[in-house]
């Protein structure tokens, strides 16, 4: 089954997908063309409009919805003045790196007024994913919800009365584009959003903001299944409903041993998939609150806000009503607070595999190879003759084993199928830190930290049982850093709090029944053990997904060489690839 789609991007970005925001597409029985126009629009939300990149005027992007299995083909054409790339967060791309998105990793940019068609086949995924730029800081509005419709019934009983994409997102007064100008050229950090959104609205507890607030209909005694996206740019986020519970049932597109909850923590990047059930007797407004604020474990400025929206019974006795006032004090007591690491550890533990038989859980027992990098702010000198608006009138980078990636101007994927020697990258990513120190006991701010800056990249054979594990460092402050890594799932073996010692914590590894991920929260002054099978052969982008930390250059990459089996090898460069 094939599924195109025509896209079309404009000015400053604009991204054509589908229909409508929030509704679904079934995708076609058969092949289909669809062309739509994608414009600038002008965008008001907290009294301040702008021009902001949208699809077909809509923010957020629509939402993709195609079936297990299905052939996806999307033509992207580029009609802005600067380029552009999507991602397909979460697609494992079987064979397909040209497909995955992220500029100067795995293609080049798209240029003005040229064109590139995204093909990849879904295989064996199924549940929430979402797409969004991957190019600057463009996703900060274009993205949206992918939905991969299930082969098989779902492993849970429960009728679901309606599917529902919860997106959350920010909002900027200011112009995203002018925001990472100013951070990059003096080398501080950026300006915080000015909202939070749920489905690109910020919701009444922000001025002016009381038309732009989301409600969701349901009906007394019927089961929804919320389909949660963070899709901030640099915030984590709690999230929960009044008064009702939330049934874990999938993350990141894998399904989990389903457990209830009052909230949920989760990372930009990742997805959470819950069932709600609306048995509550309403007041006489009808409506209950739900609510996200982010999860705050910097000591970097932040947008200290919260976005509302609202649960709407049908009832026929239910006057037809306006939303209630909402203040900051009559927030749900159910919202975990800020600094409550407590509450996102406790929740995160709780995620567990199915490992049922149609669903098994196979994470490698043994492993063939063990990476260990930190993950690291960096404090720069600054060069002379320069203004710089970091700590101490320094620059601020990241790094992975004190290396700071720097994209080069070329697709690295391509160079390593061609087998084009470049002086430009190099496969010589350290398997472990330069230096052995107090990773999280270290003194934030006494310690050198210029960092080193290169494209080093990690290279294993196909079918590795690769090991890699994240540690955080205490370097300018202690922080959970979510890390997403393309083009696999990996498992999430072990965590823990202070340093990671090799002899000692594998012993309490979880090999049975582990998470399955593609973005892991790497806690604050801790460490966390991934598990990958690394049978995609390509060139794969590790990052976090903080995007101002991802600009400072906290990300790898990694090589899987093709096998030795034809169905082991990356498949050839399309016709339309990009060049540079």
């Amino acid at each position: 089954m094939k599924w195109q789609i025509l896209i079309f991007l404009f000015v400053y970005l604009a991204l054509c997908l589908l229909s409508h925001g929030r509704s679904y597409i079934p995708t076609p029985k058969s092949e289909s063309n669809m062309t739509e126009a994608v414009e600038w629009k002008n965008v008001t939300r907290l009294c301040h409009t702008k021009p902001l990149l949208t699809v077909n005027g809509q923010f957020p992007g629509p939402t993709i919805a195609v079936h297990e299995g299905d052939n996806v083909l999307i033509k992207v054409t580029n009609r802005v003045a600067s380029n552009t790339t999507i991602h397909w967060h979460g697609i494992r791309q079987l064979r397909t790196g040209w497909a995955d998105g992220p500029a100067y990793v795995t293609q080049c940019p798209i240029g003005t007024g040229h064109s590139y068609t995204y093909n990849f086949t879904i295989t064996g995924q199924r549940g929430t994913l979402w797409w969004h730029a991957h190019f600057s800081w463009q996703r900060a509005s274009v993205y949206g919800a992918f939905i991969i419709t299930p082969r098989m019934p779902y492993p849970f009983s429960t009728p679901i009365k309606e599917e529902v994409p919860i997106i959350f997102g920010e909002w900027f007064n200011d112009s995203i584009e002018a925001i990472e100008e100013d951070m990059l050229m003096y080398g501080g950090g950026p300006n915080s959003s000015d909202s939070y959104t749920i489905n690109g609205l910020p919701g009444s507890i922000y001025p002016c903001s009381n038309k732009d607030t989301f409600i969701q209909s349901v009906e007394r005694g019927k089961t929804y299944m919320l389909r949660i996206i963070n899709a901030a740019l640099n915030d984590e986020l709690f999230f929960t409903v009044a008064n009702h519970t939330l049934t874990v049932v999938e993350i990141d597109a894998v399904y989990t041993k389903p457990f209830t909850t009052t909230a949920i923590m989760i990372t930009p990047g990742q997805t959470t998939t819950v069932l709600l059930t609306a048995n509550q007797v309403p007041d006489s407004t009808g409506m209950f609150l739900m609510a996200a604020r982010p999860y705050l474990t910097s000591l970097f400025p932040f947008d200290n806000s919260t976005t509302i929206g609202f649960l709407k019974y049908k009832d026929q006795s239910i006057k037809k009503t306006k939303p209630p006032v909402v203040t900051y004090s009559s927030l749900p007591l159910s919202l975990p607070q800020m600094q409550d690491t407590v509450f996102a550890t406790k929740f995160l533990a709780k995620l567990r595999s199915l490992n049922s038989a149609e669903y098994p859980c196979n994470v490698p027992k043994k492993i063939d190879k063990r990476v260990i990098t930190t993950i690291s702010l960096n404090l720069q000198d600054c060069p002379p003759n320069k203004t710089c608006k970091g700590y101490k009138g320094k620059q601020f980078y990241a790094s992975m084993n004190n290396i700071s990636f720097v994209r080069p101007p070329i697709s690295i994927l391509e160079c390593h199928y061609r087998n084009i020697s470049n002086s430009k990258y190099s496969e010589n990513f350290p398997l472990k830190p330069p230096h052995i120190f107090d990773y999280t006991g270290v003194d934030p701010i006494a310690e050198n930290m210029n960092t080193e800056f290169g494209t080093k990249l990690l290279v294993v054979p196909y079918g590795t049982k690769l090991e890699i594990v994240l540690q955080d460092t205490g370097f300018l402050n202690l922080e959970n850093h979510p890390i997403h890594v393309h083009g696999h799932n990996f498992f999430i073996v072990g965590r823990g709090l202070g340093n990671f010692d090799a002899a000692k914590d594998p012993g309490s590894y979880n090999l049975v029944d582990p998470p399955e991920r593609n973005t892991v929260a790497v806690p604050m002054g801790g460490w966390a053990a991934l598990r990958i099978n690394a049978d995609n052969p390509g060139v794969w982008f590790i990052h976090c997904h903080l995007e101002e930390h991802t600009t400072w250059g906290l990300a790898m990459g990694f090589i899987v060489k093709s096998g030795p089996d034809p169905s082991q090898c990356l498949l050839p460069p399309p016709s339309d690839f990009p060049s540079c």
